[in-house]
């Protein structure tokens, strides 16, 4: 039997022998059940081009995405330049890969401030209940009385137009929906009979929502996280778009697109192109979050 061999009847055994082999086997089932699903992998193949692009796409041998030569602006896709260049002669392909990198930025430091901020205030308050789960669940509702975009647009006009801010102002107004969700699983497990074994054996409030409760809370807060990724990405080329995300030079798509949008008309490549890169991108994540959802469900 080949070393591959051994490994994969290691991995699906139906006796693991030990913690570490049961976690590595629940973790190959479940890539096995994503990799079934063509969808969740077409989505999973653009997440991960973004991600190589971002690292990457620096190292690339292209031309600067800062670089200027008026002689050759609002060329068509060519040859010289795949998708053609913008109104100050840079070039849109070096502009959009150099812009990966400022998505992937938003998008992973959003997703680090929103998921703590959503599982700690729903776990809190589902677990606890009374006022303070009142008092928690009120404050959520202030900021989800307010449309996402409006709060981010008076977040960042307090705080001063920048990428930093508009970071803080999509994490600040995108927390409410996975307090909420993480709320509604605490609620549900919380008079399980595991979490009154661990309180007869005399375990914390604080240890039982850490150790026991937020893990089984993750799952469904990370599937949401994915199909939100869409809704941020679009939410900070919005921001871009208003002038009040990422501040030039730097290569944002939100921003390209709105710089784009004079020459629509006779140059539509300008903005044509960083709104394919935001659609494509949406989409993959869009996907890979339908797949994950179906993968962690839990009726499956």
């Amino acid at each position: 039997m080949s070393r591959a061999a051994r490994l994969r009847t290691w991995l699906l055994s139906d006796a693991p022998a030990s913690r570490r082999q049961a976690a590595c086997g629940r973790w190959y089932r479940d890539w096995l059940t994503l990799r079934a699903n063509p969808l969740a992998m077409l989505g999973l193949a653009i997440v991960l081009g973004l991600v190589l692009t971002a690292l990457v796409g620096p190292l690339l041998p292209i031309q600067s995405p800062y670089y200027q030569d008026l002689e050759i602006r609002l060329l068509p896709p060519s040859g010289a330049h795949w998708l053609g260049t913008d109104e100050l002669g840079r070039d849109i392909l070096a502009r959009i890969v150099y812009g990966a990198g400022a998505t992937l930025t938003i998008v992973v430091l959003v997703a680090v401030i929103v998921v703590p901020i959503g599982l700690a205030v729903g776990t809190v308050a589902g677990y606890l209940g009374g006022w303070v789960d009142a008092v928690l669940m009120r404050v959520t509702d202030i900021f989800l009385a307010f449309p996402r975009l409006v709060l981010a647009l008076a977040f960042v006009a307090a705080l001063k137009p920048g990428i930093e801010n508009a970071i803080i102002a999509i994490a600040l107004t995108s927390w409410p929906p996975y307090a909420r969700l993480a709320r509604a699983e605490t609620i549900t497990i919380r008079n399980a009979a595991f979490i009154q074994a661990a309180e007869l054996q005399g375990a914390g409030a604080w240890r039982i929502l850490w150790h026991h409760v937020v893990p089984l809370c993750l799952a469904s807060v990370v599937v949401r996280l994915t199909l939100d990724m869409a809704g941020i990405i679009l939410t900070a080329a919005g921001l871009g778009f208003l002038g009040l995300g990422a501040q030039p030079p730097l290569a944002e798509w939100g921003a390209m697109i709105s710089t784009g949008r004079e020459y629509l008309l006779d140059h539509w490549w300008v903005a044509t192109m960083p709104g394919i890169a935001i659609f494509l991108v949406s989409l993959g994540f869009n996907l890979l979050g339908d797949g994950l959802r179906d993968l962690l469900d839990p009726k499956r």
